[in-house]
């Protein structure tokens, strides 16, 4: 058995749809870490019957406990679903190229700070970009530039909007993220 903990802030989309596919297989999702209070993810974990753990900005960085609480979890692999915080160095040393993320562009194009959900989007289509994609990739001490373990593209259309390239980002993700992790966990 292979056990993660998903990190995300958001609505928790791709947290349940990594949830979901998991089940009755060699993956278990452990536990759910949230910095957000108020996001989605927390309702739709609980509904799935994954425990949650809020936390602040002051105890990733300033405490053990989330570290405490992976060690307690025994957890081989984060793996982040819209987590929006950089993580601090003593989690990626102990976890290093055993921490996953999806970015919902071709990086090394529209990565980095800021660089998170709508405002990819609309930074694609301000540049007249002819397609976009995901990339899923390792983290390290910068945003969105860890090693790529797979990408993918999706055609840019005339008529897009953020919104409709967003559905199709996000199909993308909903349809390789699971796999793909899957895929590095076990060859690992």
């Amino acid at each position: 058995m292979l056990k993660i903990a998903i990190f995300a802030s958001g609505s928790g989309t791709n947290a349940e749809n990594l949830i979901e596919s998991y089940k009755n297989t060699s993956i278990v999702v452990s536990r759910v870490y949230c910095n957000n209070a108020k996001a989605g993810v927390i309702a739709r974990a609980e509904r799935l019957n994954v425990p949650v753990t809020i936390f602040s900005k002051d105890e990733l960085w300033n405490s053990t406990s989330v570290m405490d609480s992976l060690r307690t979890e025994q957890v081989d692999f984060i793996v982040l679903a819209g987590f929006m915080m950089l993580l601090p160095q003593t989690m990626i040393d102990e976890y290093r190229n055993k921490i996953i993320n999806i970015h919902p562009s071709l990086l090394p194009k529209y990565g980095g700070k800021g660089m998170f959900g709508i405002h990819v989007h609309e930074a694609v289509l301000a540049n007249h970009e002819k397609e976009s994609g995901i990339t899923i990739h390792l983290v390290n001490e910068e945003y969105d530039s860890g090693k790529p373990l797979f990408q993918t593209t999706c055609p840019v259309l005339e008529n897009d909007t953020p919104e409709t390239l967003a559905t199709r980002v996000h199909s993308l993700e909903y349809q390789y993220y699971p796999k793909i992790v899957r895929e590095y966990m076990e060859s690992f």
